[in-house]
């Protein structure tokens, strides 16, 4: 009995060692989801595809769910998964002024239930940003997208007007403030420049009709280059790219020569870009793959209780708020290549390839096949 007992523990020691045994076994056959507040796009399929692929393979069960944009259908999704003993909740989207409230109280009830945030800000009754212990936010380096942005205008577009200490003139197109955080995240990035005299904002636009945002766009686009001089307007800063596919069908059908550059990106985004003649020049992104990826670690970690594997990439440090790096992706990349969204990987620079920053543990690198 002696010899059997020592074996035993000999095993459980060596599964100790390599990992299998610890955080493994907390996250095996776990319930989680993703629950998006807005409808399926090139983009959230890849982060959706990348945090299924994460959490089978660290052995725990996965379900999507996307909601349409209806805020109301997002907390109801929430609420009965959290009914119906889901583990972990990967929640995307949620709005600035109900998530903290909203998600404070669920976890009162179900105090076991183990919460990531995706672009979703907290606050207070009183407009004051609030943490929820427990809860790790994470976010795009939204400033960073807006400035890459920037930095491509001022080097590659108008490099003769800045090197003349004149500033590259601006339409915008933009949301804000307080429509979406990251929109306003953004903004942050953006001002940053137009303050350092580098750009000047000669006016801002967006949809007057969000059920119908791209042609809404379009046709204010239109309606704003009508108005400026050939020469008047250096080029057209979209914060979203399904924005920018309304401008980029009013400077192409108005037949206007003015380049134009945008956040996030998509398909059909590519597919504009790579035309000829295209008006599109570049879109500052993250890797959505990664992005789901990160997230479902995130959560995982979350359910093994080892918080402090929870990284935030641009700052190197734990405290349960982190932000994506961000990349650009220009028309030379793309041009002639077919390519799609899920394939940028093969044109675009190292560091939209790079993993290193991934949250990891031993036994979630064993499980992974990752190092």
């Amino acid at each position: 009995m002696k010899k059997v007992l020592a074996l035993c523990l000999a095993a459980a020691a060596a599964l100790s060692l390599c990992g299998c045994g610890g955080g493994a076994k907390k996250v095996e056959d776990k319930k989680v989801a993703y629950i998006m507040q807005m409808a399926p796009s090139d983009i959230f399929e890849m982060w959706s595809d990348a945090a299924e692929e994460t959490a089978e393979r660290l052995g725990m069960e996965y379900t999507e769910f996307f909601c349409g944009g209806s805020d109301e259908q997002w907390q109801e999704t929430i609420r009965q998964c959290a009914a119906d003993g889901y583990d972990g909740l990967l929640l995307s989207h949620g709005g600035t002024d109900y998530s903290y409230t909203f998600l404070s109280g669920l976890l009162e009830e179900y105090p076991d239930l183990k919460l990531v945030t995706f672009d979703t800000i907290f606050e207070d009754e009183n407009g004051q940003t609030q943490k929820i212990d427990g809860v790790t936010q994470f976010f795009q380096q939204d400033s960073q997208l807006a400035g890459t942005l920037i930095d491509y205008i001022t080097e590659e577009i108008c490099p003769e007007k800045i090197a003349a200490g004149e500033p590259a003139n601006i339409l915008k197109v933009w949301v804000g403030p307080g429509f979406l955080s990251a929109f306003d995240r953004r903004e942050t990035g953006y001002a940053e420049y137009e303050q350092q005299g580098l750009i000047k904002t000669v006016e801002t636009i967006g949809p007057t009709d969000f059920a119908d945002a791209r042609a809404s766009v379009k046709e204010a686009a239109a309606a704003a280059l009508a108005k400026y001089e050939p020469g008047e307007i250096d080029v057209v800063w979209c914060c979203y790219d399904l924005y920018a596919q309304g401008v980029y069908e009013a400077i192409t059908e108005g037949g206007y020569d003015i380049p134009m550059v945008s956040v996030d990106i998509c398909n059909e985004d590519i597919e504009k870009m790579a035309a000829e003649g295209s008006p599109w020049k570049a879109c500052a992104t993250t890797n959505w793959y990664h992005n789901g990826e990160y997230g479902m670690r995130a959560l995982a970690l979350e359910l093994a209780g080892e918080y402090d594997k929870i990284i935030d990439p641009s700052t190197g440090t734990t405290g349960g708020i982190a932000e994506l790096p961000a990349s650009l992706i220009t028309q030379e990349m793309v041009a002639g290549g077919n390519i799609t969204v899920d394939e940028l990987g093969s044109v675009a620079d190292q560091a939209y390839s790079d993993t290193s920053w991934l949250p990891a543990s031993e036994w979630m690198n064993e499980l992974l096949d990752t190092e």
